[in-house]
């Protein structure tokens, strides 16, 4: 068994935060986010910043994600600093692909750059589109007591996915695709250290790993994808091995991660006083500590703003990576 104990461990043990103390408990299942948390191929960042930029500024016409855009957008990726757009990545980091798109939209329904079918908005529309950016900002992404024109609801559930696969297809030319084909020839140098032995950890001790992550994972070609970059990284995946399942977005919809995890915890029939999370977005880290599990935030040290605000999150623990001897006095492995 795989139990959690921090109590004969200071609070500025080596390579390990202790924000709040969880003291002991036994974990039987950790829900892993994976890009940033073990695998470092993506380097989203500044593909995002672009994209949220770009549909905030250009429009959208509708033509917007040609091949020709997306050439001209993939040449442009990490040129410039874009503030409001990088700040919000880091703030936004783990919500749904979809919800981050839906921002970007409404930032540019905001500014006027964007003009919905049938004209300006209504006051009280703006309203409602500004209110739903503000708690955009503090990571929510359902909004049910606020009612929106059809107008409003059908041009984000058209634009929204548009605009993430467009994205993704930036990604994979900007970045995804190249850092994928090194990884496969040196896996190690992809992976958060001591990501791999970690999770072999947990699995000796018993404990189940499951990935949960706002990408898409592909029902009709599982090898694509984020479990295609999985794999490389030397993480194998399925029933009985090191990582159970993985649990991935949608294309169209918004599939939240608070959500996904409540509901793998439901599925399993498992109390979150059983659980460990561990992930780099505040989505993941928000979900756990609401739901009373442990929590562990993988963040670099030069991550500033990201460790203060997994702070203020409820995280309970923050690791730079996973290679400090505190984790193993922390999460320690009995017969």
């Amino acid at each position: 068994m795989v139990i959690l104990d921090d109590s004969n461990l200071s609070e500025s043990a080596a390579g390990l935060e202790i924000v709040r103390r969880v003291v002991r408990c036994e974990i039987t299942h950790v829900i892993h986010d994976v890009d940033g948390t073990h695998s470092l191929i993506r380097g989203w960042e500044p593909v995002m910043s672009l994209s949220l930029h770009y549909a905030m500024t250009s429009g959208l016409p509708d033509d917007f994600d040609s091949e020709d855009n997306l050439q001209q957008l993939v040449a442009r990726v990490g040129a410039k600093a874009l503030p409001e757009t990088d700040r919000f990545c880091v703030e936004s980091a783990g919500m749904s692909a979809i919800t981050q798109m839906e921002w970007a939209i409404r930032r540019g329904v905001e500014e006027e750059t964007i003009e919905l079918p049938g004209g300006p908005l209504l006051a009280g529309e703006s309203a409602i589109n500004s209110e739903i950016v503000r708690r955009m900002w503090e990571g929510h992404e359902r909004f049910p007591d606020l009612e929106e024109s059809d107008r409003t609801v059908d041009y984000i559930a058209d634009r929204a996915p548009r605009l993430f696969r467009l994205y993704e297809a930036m990604l994979n030319r900007a970045s995804r695709d190249r850092n994928l084909a090194r990884a496969r020839e040196d896996p190690e140098a992809w992976r958060v250290p001591g990501s791999l032995e970690f999770l072999q950890r947990l699995r000796a001790g018993g404990a189940t790993n499951y990935f949960v992550t706002g990408t898409v994972i592909s029902t009709d070609d599982p090898l694509t994808g984020m479990m295609e970059e999985m794999l490389a990284i030397g993480l194998e995946v399925g029933p009985g091995r090191l990582v159970e399942a993985v649990h991935g977005s949608s294309w169209d919809r918004k599939m939240p991660k608070d959500e996904v995890m409540r509901g793998l915890l439901t599925e399993l029939g498992v109390v979150a006083s059983d659980v460990l999370v561990v992930g780099d977005g505040r989505s993941e880290v928000a979900a756990g500590a609401e739901m009373g599990a442990a929590v562990m935030s993988r963040l670099a040290l030069e991550a500033t703003r990201q460790r203060e605000l997994h702070r203020q999150l409820g995280t309970n623990y923050i690791v730079a990576d996973y290679t400090s001897p505190a984790l193993h006095q922390l999460l320690r492995v009995q017969e």
